[in-house]
């Protein structure tokens, strides 16, 4: 007796187009919050009714922008996926979804994020095509920096100053967001898929030939290289963020160590076997990590509201500051 496999119908069909979205990757967009929060610190006063429904309008485009690009990501990484262990699960590896339907939802997920953006401001739309131009760049060939080495990383983490620009033009009457701040978000989101990448060589370190064709850049890195590079955005991020910390709020010199710490704990993990940083949705589970990012994030509000003076007379400006 043959057995029939039914096709999916109703719902079923729609899911596998909700899954490409990686609605549960839109945690990622807690990025968007210091850059409105540092913002809301550069001011006076605060239009908290503006705010409120800037930050309404700005989280739903930056996650439909954000989609848009998990989309293109999700249907040209396929043939990729095929080769890892887990990812060939994914519904278009699967042979889930329709790619015609997919680019369609590809470009609908983009303009629907601009158009939201465009009823806030100027400025946010064009932190969001930023966030969706760095998305194509990434992963659309002949560009594709994704195969890559160092650009992969650098591309992709671009994401991070691009989502604390987001959350800077949410908040109304914004300055201009510092050069420093933003390189040292753009090198500690290095520090943190650097280290997602050495967790992924790892794990599929005795399968050389797997590894290269579920990640082209394999074929350069290697364990030391990678390491070598986290080091580099480590102490870049770090200086980066001194020279912020001096020039516009030294009070955040008290929340370093618990900065320290939160890399050294990320820094740790990466060494565990199917680590979780390579699936960063997952992390909520590692609670010491989260009671360090908790604390710091917590500090750091309080840090940007509170005045110390005695931290001035501590580490006065040089005279050679002009």
């Amino acid at each position: 007796m043959t057995t029939v496999t039914p096709h999916p119908t109703g719902i079923h069909r729609v899911v596998p187009y909700i899954r490409i979205m990686r609605v549960d990757h839109w945690f990622k967009n807690v990025f968007v919050l210091p850059g409105m929060v540092v913002a809301m610190s550069s001011q006076s006063s605060i239009e908290w009714s503006s705010l409120l429904r800037n930050f309404i309008i700005g989280m739903a485009a930056v996650c439909l922008v954000a989609s848009s690009n998990y989309v293109i990501n999700e249907v040209l990484d396929a043939p990729f996926d095929l080769h890892h262990p887990i990812k060939k699960n994914r519904p278009v590896p699967s042979g889930l979804v329709n790619l015609k339907i997919a680019y369609l939802e590809w470009i609908a997920l983009m303009v629907i994020g601009l158009g939201l953006g465009a009823l806030v401001s100027a400025p946010l739309v064009l932190s969001l095509a930023g966030l969706w131009i760095a998305g194509c760049v990434y992963n659309i060939p002949p560009v594709r920096t994704k195969d890559v080495p160092y650009l992969d990383v650098l591309t992709e983490s671009i994401n991070n100053p691009l989502r604390m620009l987001v959350g800077w033009y949410i908040v109304p009457n914004s300055p201009t967001a510092p050069a420093s701040l933003l390189i040292s978000y753009w090198m500690i989101g290095c520090f943190f898929m650097g280290l997602k990448r050495f967790a992924e060589y790892r794990d599929m370190a005795d399968q050389r030939d797997e590894q290269i064709r579920y990640r082209k850049s394999f074929a350069v890195y290697n364990e030391q290289r990678l390491l070598v590079s986290i080091m580099f955005y480590a102490a870049s991020g770090m200086l980066f963020f001194g020279a912020f910390v001096q020039r516009y709020r030294i009070e955040l010199i008290l929340s370093f160590p618990l900065v320290a710490l939160i890399m050294a704990i990320y820094f740790k993990l990466a060494f565990q076997s199917s680590s979780p940083v390579e699936h960063p949705e997952k992390l909520y589970k590692e609670r010491g990590l989260m009671a360090a990012v908790i604390s710091c994030s917590a500090l750091m509000v309080v840090l940007l509201f509170v005045n110390i003076p005695v931290l001035m007379d501590m580490f006065p400006m040089s005279a050679w500051n002009r």
